[in-house]
């Protein structure tokens, strides 16, 4: 299989979308649909997902969304990010969906028509407890049903 970039950004992609994710829905109070909307509009997803090594792993997730603000032209305040001790149901979104788009080489935009960015949530329960290759499993299973 052909993936998306080299393995060897991976873990640090999954890291940093988890967080982004989880960053601008707790600390930048944006709904999940519209900031994952202009990750895709700003034209950083396209950058992510073609293995753009400075958005792969040259920047924190923090630093990522401020990057999808800038891009997107919204102004904002530069928030102190508040770090919790577990990871968000957003934060699982971001990173198994990293690595989905990762294991597939599929556009985020691709994905996000097919199966919503809060559908892809909704399976936090149990996938998130799993390992990765069954969440794979089950997006691909959504994937086609949607393009049945």
């Amino acid at each position: 299989m052909i993936h998306a970039y080299d393995e060897l950004y991976l873990s640090a992609a999954r890291t940093s979308l988890g967080r982004m994710l989880d960053f601008a829905v707790y600390d930048l109070h944006y709904d999940l649909t519209a900031f994952f909307d202009l990750f895709i509009s700003s034209g950083i997803a396209a950058r992510f997902e073609s293995g753009d090594f400075t958005v792969l792993a040259g920047m924190s997730g923090i630093e990522l969304a401020y990057l999808v603000l800038d891009k997107s032209y919204i102004s904002y305040i530069r928030t102190e990010p508040r770090f919790t001790n577990g990871r968000s149901e957003e934060y699982w979104t971001g990173w198994a969906l990293a690595y989905y788009q990762w294991e597939t080489a599929l556009c985020f935009s691709e994905i996000i028509r097919h199966i919503p960015i809060k559908d892809i949530m909704a399976l936090y329960r149990p996938y998130h407890e799993m390992d990765i290759r069954q969440f794979v499993d089950q997006m691909n299973t959504l994937y086609h049903a949607a393009n049945a």
